[in-house]
């Protein structure tokens, strides 16, 4: 089969350091090329995948300029215009205008969303004519709030667990961990006071938002607390070291404030055999099976409880549960059941 994946360009194919959907890509990608497909990437100029054939569209740097986001669209439609007959499957984790030249084609077509969605394009699109197109969110959750119009399922993200380590015990005093985005809705701030309340140590890894506000937020909440005993911030983290801090870890602390569609970094935590201790909001429910590979929690002294008695969880099993769910051999084969569908 012939499979054409589209990413926005901003960011290379695989990252070089965060990246959300371009991993998500990388990944599928290799693991079509893996089951024999023949894979193209319509991505970023430079972006590289062992076996697959790159198509630049758009040059590094993320936030891309508006002007280099408007001028991928047109050069999206030129591309999908010319080889519009030459693809049995389309998979976009781009934006969904660039599938207006095909929307009526006969290619199967999947368009996967992994953050907020526009009910407002949903609806457009399904107005018009269109063929052999099939939504797909990476949660129920967001599902639920996405899926106004046209054909919708989940399929949940992914990663690569022969890339991480399980470490099926830890030392009695291991630290938790915090591992995301230090903005106020990840909840950091929540994550330090639980730490203190347990008299367990915290990592903190994570990149500062560039934003303002968010920026004050860290100054204000998150700073003070920093002593590099107790309270340990080590700044942002490779796959390596987010391999090492998660696997010597007893949790992960997944204090969000928002729904989050579904955090990436559980499943990562759980790859490593540590369990996640998560508030139940967003894709929580789905991602984390209570007792096995975590406790799910609705207040801060549930968090505190939890715990205390997270060293019952058993490491391997915690790895085990979520590789039979969400390892990009299982989610892979998920998306190509859609095309058979």
């Amino acid at each position: 089969m012939k499979i054409l994946i589209i990413m926005d360009p901003g960011i290379l194919v695989p990252p070089k350091g965060y990246g959300g959907h371009e991993r998500l890509v990388a990944l599928f990608a290799g693991e079509y090329c893996r089951l024999g497909h023949e894979v193209h990437l319509l991505v970023t100029s430079g972006s590289y995948i062992n076996g697959c054939t790159m198509h630049a569209f758009g040059k590094e740097g993320f936030p891309p300029k508006k002007s280099d986001a408007l001028k991928a669209i047109p050069s999206a439609w030129l591309f999908l215009l010319k080889h519009r007959n030459k693809f049995d499957f389309i998979h976009n984790f781009g934006r969904l205008v660039y599938l207006l030249p095909v929307l009526n084609n006969t290619v199967r077509k999947i368009m996967t969303y992994g953050r907020e969605i526009s009910n407002r394009n949903i609806q457009y699109i399904n107005k018009l004519p269109n063929r052999n197109i099939t939504f797909t969110g990476c949660s129920d959750n967001l599902v639920s709030r996405g899926s106004v119009a046209g054909k919708w399922r989940t399929v949940y993200n992914a990663i690569d667990f022969s890339k991480y380590q399980l470490k099926d015990t830890v030392r009695e005093d291991a630290p938790l961990i915090f591992l995301g985005r230090i903005e106020r809705v990840k909840g950091c701030h929540t994550a330090i006071a639980v730490a203190k309340a347990t008299n367990n140590q915290l990592i903190i890894a994570g990149n500062i938002s560039p934003l303002k506000d968010e920026q004050e937020y860290f100054r204000q909440e998150i700073a003070p607390h920093i002593d590099s005993k107790q309270i340990v911030y080590i700044g942002q983290v490779n796959d390596a070291q987010k391999n090492e801090y998660l696997g010597q870890s007893k949790a992960l602390l997944f204090t969000i404030e928002w729904n989050e569609p579904f955090g990436i970094v559980m499943i990562e935590s759980m790859a490593c055999g540590t369990p996640v201790i998560a508030f139940n909001r967003g894709s929580v429910s789905e991602v984390v099976d209570e007792g096995i590979s975590g406790y799910k929690v609705n207040s801060i002294e549930d968090m505190k409880k939890a715990v205390q008695r997270v060293d019952i969880i058993n490491r391997r099993k915690c790895r085990e549960q979520a590789e039979k769910r969400f390892d990009v051999k299982v989610i892979a084969g998920e998306y190509l059941n859609l095309f058979d569908n």
